[in-house]
């Protein structure tokens, strides 16, 4: 980045430490010159922070060349050899050397004496050198020196001799290891959720912004390393926690005019994707009016601070991770600008993936540095990391992407900016690890927010088919992510035949078992809106609907309730015999129609009416005020297109 010659004024420079010249002095006045400057050197402090090791044996020498000097005063010799003359003139013009070089360290910038603390310790290391060189070559035996100074001089050789720069172990550490830069930043962080005031806000997060600017720049791009606090997902949270539309741990519940509970965030996307309908019982919602749910978020605040995992609920006017000030957002785009031109220019994955990192981090803080980010041209960038070849590298590739796409004007960029979709969509389907599979899902789910992206995203098979894939044989974390998108995606109607055609709904029995409340949640969506084939599909699974209605929790029993209904009624009298044949089903739904949730009562009602009526014998089942005498076999049915379901 050029930097102004007007942005600093100009000021008076000191000599370098390697400018100076051999002094034209007598030689009574040579020796009580280099008296005196080894005692101001002497009487100099050790630097503090940075080589303290270094410039505190460089004085300490320095202070016993000065009892040589007091020596050769004393006694007061006549004159001195030639070879004496030239070594007493450079041991002044490296003494001069010594006291600039412990000045500068002393008095100039720490952060950039950081930076150079290896040529530094190098520069030290030559001055040694020069000294031990010049009293080599010191004629002391003709001087006539008492014992006592000759056994001086003798050690201060000795101290001179180290054959390489030492760099002090600690200041090599806090060169080359960010983390205490990192632990710093995290801390802020807190801090701003301690904070009363704005102002105070205001100046920590500019803060934040600043030391992540210097990070960057003294430490480049660092290693990536495992947060030391815990995440929702290194944890089984309660069911009753879990927002119904992103299935993930609500930070701020809210309640809508159905009486339903969601995190305000996923509800606020809903709405603002021209829905007016609840997401979970579908009905049309009387006003979006959203009513934070208190006594549910103090619980959720409660039991995370028993888990030890960090909790910031966030009011709708709290902009924690907005950047206040025009410091904290220029200290963020110096940050973009330093990052994206490193990796413009990286020729190591190593180096790649360090920088790729960096901008994960900082594209996960707050909504600006996701606009910086993709304002400063990356998105190009991280598509040629996404391929498999350094695995590291691409989670940290799809990850960037991930928390870019949280910003409502990235997602479009996303979706325009070539390569970018069809990279995410090939992790997905290939990626190198389970981790980098689920945040493509992940990444995908966050797109489908926009409706136009939904309905774009739905007609792309490869969407599909990685999706239902992962929600087969992914890990747990995986799985959920597939299962979000998944449920995201199937809110179009012709999206959902073509998950039907990918065994999604085999994927929901595997499911029933280990997750059956978000297997029913999706199971539920995909009957609704699937037709005669999803309902064809889900009949194997009534059973275990049923099995669900009995030990399911609360919002599992719902959901199950709901899908059952919409099975019945669509699929005609079979699909009832077919449930009045589990042993039970009716006690269980009376169960449910006095103890169920609200809307759970309701659909238990609607199917003991289906249940009665079909014991009657009448010939359809009633459907919207009208019968249906449609059948669904679960052994042969020939659907339009001569698809055979058997």
């Amino acid at each position: 980045m050029a930097v102004s010659p007007h942005a600093f004024p100009p000021r008076k420079r000191r000599p370098s430490a390697g400018s100076f010249m051999s002094p034209n002095f007598s030689n009574h006045q040579l020796i009580q010159s280099l008296l005196l400057l080894s005692q101001e050197i002497s009487s100099l402090q050790p630097i503090r922070c940075l080589l303290r090791r270094s410039s505190a044996s460089i004085i300490r020498q320095a202070n016993l060349l000065s009892v040589l000097f007091e020596e050769l005063l004393r006694e007061q010799l006549n004159g001195f050899s030639p070879s004496a003359v030239l070594c007493f003139e450079e041991l002044y013009i490296v003494l001069q050397r010594i006291k600039t070089l412990i000045e500068d360290c002393s008095n100039g910038s720490k952060m950039w004496l950081l930076m150079q603390t290896e040529s530094l310790a190098n520069a030290f290391h030559e001055l040694t050198v020069d000294l031990s060189t010049l009293l080599d070559i010191f004629p002391a035996s003709d001087m006539n020196l008492n014992e006592d100074v000759a056994e001086l001089v003798v050690l201060i050789r000795k101290q001179c001799s180290e054959k390489k720069a030492v760099l002090d172990p600690e200041d090599d550490n806090l060169r080359s290891d960010s983390t205490s830069c990192r632990d710093e930043i995290e801390n802020l962080e807190d801090e701003v959720q301690n904070q009363t005031d704005e102002k105070s806000k205001s100046d920590v997060i500019a803060l934040i912004g600043l030391v992540r600017y210097a990070r960057c720049v003294l430490y480049e791009a660092s290693t990536p390393r495992e947060r030391r606090k815990r995440s929702v997902s290194d944890v089984n949270f309660p069911a009753d926690f879990r927002c119904p539309i992103s299935l993930d741990l609500m930070r701020d519940p809210v309640v809508v005019a159905t009486g339903q509970t969601y995190d305000r965030a996923s509800i606020n996307l809903w709405i603002e994707s021209g829905h007016n309908t609840c997401p979970k019982t579908g009905q049309t919602m009387a006003h979006t009016h959203l009513i934070p749910n208190r006594a549910l978020k103090n619980l959720i605040g409660m039991w995370c601070r028993e888990q030890r995992i960090p909790f910031e609920g966030t009011e709708p006017n709290e902009k924690v991770s907005v950047i206040h000030n025009k410091t904290a957002l220029e200290a963020t785009k110096m940050t973009v600008l330093f990052l994206v031109n490193k990796l413009t220019a990286s020729q190591s994955a190593e180096t790649s993936n360090c920088l790729v990192h960096e901008l994960r981090v900082l594209a996960k803080a707050d909504s600006d540095s996701r606009e910086c980010i993709a304002e400063a041209g990356a998105l190009p960038l991280l598509v040629k990391f996404l391929g498999p070849d350094h695995p590291n590298l691409q989670v940290n590739a799809v990850t960037t992407i991930l928390n870019l796409s949280i910003l409502e004007s990235n997602k479009t960029r996303i979706m325009e900016t070539d390569g970018v979709l069809n990279g995410v969509i090939e992790v997905l389907r290939s990626g190198a690890t389970w981790e980098a599979k689920g945040n493509a899902a992940a990444t995908i789910f966050s797109l489908t927010c926009v409706h136009a992206n939904r309905k774009r995203l739905g007609r792309k098979t490869r969407v599909i088919k990685g999706l239902v894939e992962l929600a087969r044989v992914g890990p747990a974390s995986s799985k959920r992510d597939a299962l979000v998108a998944i449920l995201s995606l199937a809110g179009e109607r012709e999206t959902v035949g073509k998950f039907v055609e990918s065994g999604v709904v085999e994927v929901i029995r595997e499911l029933m078992d280990g997750q059956p409340e978000e297997a029913v949640t999706i199971l539920e969506v995909v009957v609704k809106r699937g037709g005669l084939v999803a309902v064809a599909a889900a009949y194997h699974l009534i059973r275990k609907l049923a099995a669900v209605l009995r030990e399911g929790t609360d919002r599992a029993r719902e959901s199950a309730a709901a899908t059952l209904v919409n099975i019945c009624r669509k699929g005609g009298s079979e699909t009832v015999a077919e449930l009045a044949t589990v042993t039970g089903i009716e006690r269980v739904i009376w169960d449910m129609v006095g103890l169920g949730t609200g809307r759970g009562r309701r659909k238990a009602a609607s199917l003991l009416r289906i249940l009665r009526r079909w014991a009657e014998g009448l010939d359809g089942v009633v459907m919207g005020g009208h019968s249906s005498t449609t059948h669904v076999s679960s052994t042969s049915i020939v659907l339009p297109g001569s698809l055979n379901l058997s």
